[in-house]
């Protein structure tokens, strides 16, 4: 076993990684950053979904890195897409026009994005990127984290570091280093929240989503084999769904209402922009939901069809965790198994708009999803273990009815800011969804620090939140900041010779590290706007 060390080791190369890692490397830090998948980015890329932004996202509300990210992808487009001359123009260029982001688009051009973001590091020598690399093993001593060994491609490494950074999609590192954690739902007499539930329950966590992309090619067939537990899936109704899960019918987020969806395929473009977040979640013609790539936003026969990624209600599996449960990998496979079943359920038997049944010119598209069967090339992780911290953002904090009020949700310690409802899917313990009205709220240092370890730091969806707010905290330039913030904090203290718990002790310390992040581009306060 090879050993390596370093000064900032990040486990988990998902947005948080990678923003942790640009920070830390920006101050002169060496990094070893690992990842599990093929490609850098988690949720926005190996996962495959576009990203879930505030309503102010083009304004304010992001770092700058964040933002150089976006301005990245849309430049790619322009460079290297033969756009319209009205597309190419546009500021706000969205590739897919779809309507649940401002910038939808292809997993691949983010992956190239990112990658040259990290380039001129990795040129320097202070980047080390291990892929595919997973956690097996750490060394503790007392409460420092001496070394992580992770099996890289088949060989094992030990990686000794200063500081180590948690980035994982599901807070791996927490039980391998014996860090205390919570994972799943909290009880209400635990937390005070009012949507907490009765009683606190760890297997209870929000699904998991199988994506796919796909597009449709007219007249032809590529109906998939039959998947294995196709009438399973078929038969399964939820008690509180209104239909069965293999339909174009789910909950409203916000009513609880059964509604049901449409799907026009290739339809022509109505509206150019992505839908209101406060009044309209976009989500009813699932075709226009998630589309990544928009015919119309091209020039004449560039593409035949357009291109969309499915991240729809009916895929969310709920009967079990694959997290801290035996089960893990059976859950896993049956939630690709259930995107099969959704694939093999539109193709033969959907209702069309003209009153026909089925679209088997519904194509799934490998060469997006970077795989070889068009499904990502990993689930969509919506919930982690989170670290027992010094501060728990709880709903109290950034509900706006509990709060009286709509403006911005602070915190003295603040280190970035984020916006979404607290929006939790239905989870494997039974629940519907809990959509609550959130405040633009905060990044608390507190909720980064270990209540006991000195050198570990969560750096993606572990920090301190509680089922609840996980919803609000989880979404892409969220966990961007969260990473960014704790690749800041990594090189803060190594410079002074100090320990995380002591920067957030001490209001000086706190201030001058509050300075270094707005010098850095990262936003720490809101605007005074409203929630919604």
């Amino acid at each position: 076993m090879s050993r390596v060390e370093t000064d900032v080791l990040i486990v988990g190369g998902g947005l948080g990684g990678v923003a942790a890692a640009l920070a830390a490397l920006r101050r002169g830090q060496r990094v070893v950053l690992t990842e599990q998948y093929a490609w850098l980015g988690g949720q926005l890329t190996s996962q495959i979904v576009p990203p879930d932004e505030s309503y102010w996202v083009e304004q304010f509300g992001v770092t700058a890195s964040y933002r150089a990210l976006r301005d990245g992808i849309r430049d790619y487009y322009r460079e290297h897409y033969p756009l319209t001359e009205g597309a190419r123009s546009e500021r706000h260029l969205n590739p897919g026009l779809g309507r649940v982001s401002r910038l939808c688009h292809e997993p691949r051009v983010a992956v190239a994005v990112i990658d040259a973001m990290l380039a001129p590091h990795r040129a320097s020598g202070r980047l080390t990127v291990l892929q595919p690399a997973i956690p097996v093993a750490a060394s503790v001593d007392g409460d420092v984290v001496t070394s992580v060994t992770v099996d890289h491609d088949g060989v094992r490494r030990e990686i000794a570091a200063s500081f180590v950074l948690d980035a994982t999609e599901t807070g791996d590192l927490l039980p391998l280093t014996g860090t205390e954690y919570v994972l799943g739902a909290e009880s209400r007499t635990d937390t005070g929240e009012p949507s907490a539930a009765e009683t606190a329950d760890p297997r209870n966590v929000q699904a998991v989503t199988w994506c796919f992309a796909f597009d449709h090619e007219e007249g032809a067939d590529h109906t998939i084999e039959r998947p294995a537990e196709y009438e399973r899936f078929r038969r399964m109704q939820p008690e509180f769904w209104g239909a069965p899960l293999l339909s174009f019918t789910a909950p409203d987020p916000r009513t609880l209402e059964p509604v049901v969806r449409t799907m026009h395929v290739n339809p022509p473009i109505v509206e150019r922009g992505a839908s209101d977040q406060r009044t309209d979640a976009g989500d009813r013609d699932l075709w226009e939901f998630r589309r990544i790539l928009a015919r119309e936003n091209f020039r004449a026969g560039f593409l035949d069809s357009d291109v969309v990624v499915a991240n729809w209600p009916m895929l969310d599996y709920l009967d079990g965790s694959i997290i801290d449960d035996p089960d893990a990998e059976t859950h896993l496979e049956g939630a690709k198994e259930l995107a099969r079943s959704y694939v093999y359920w539109l193709q033969t038997e959907a209702p069309r708009p003209d009153g026909g049944t089925g679209f088997p010119g519904l194509r799934l598209r490998p060469d997006v999803a970077g795989t070889d069967d068009g499904f990502a090339q990993a689930p969509y992780i919506r919930e982690s273990r989170r670290i027992v911290a010094r501060r728990t953002i709880v709903e109290q904090d950034i509900s706006v009815r509990l709060r009286g009020h709509g403006g911005p949700a602070t915190f003295d310690d603040t280190v970035g800011v984020g916006m979404y409802r607290i929006d939790i899917h239905p989870s494997t313990g039974g629940d519907n969804y809990i959509d609550v009205e959130c405040a633009p709220f905060e990044i608390p240092l507190g909720a980064l620090i270990p209540v006991r370890m000195r050198n570990l730091l969560p750096a993606a969806k572990n920090i301190g939140t509680t089922h609840i707010t996980n919803g609000a905290y989880r979404l892409h330039p969220v966990e961007w900041n969260i990473g960014e913030s704790a690749g800041e904090l990594a090189a803060f203290c190594a410079e002074r010779s100090l320990e995380p718990a002591q920067v957030a002790a001490g209001d000086a310390l706190v201030a001058a590290f509050q300075s270094r992040l707005i010098e850095a581009g990262i936003e720490i306060h809101w605007p005074e706007i409203i929630g919604y």
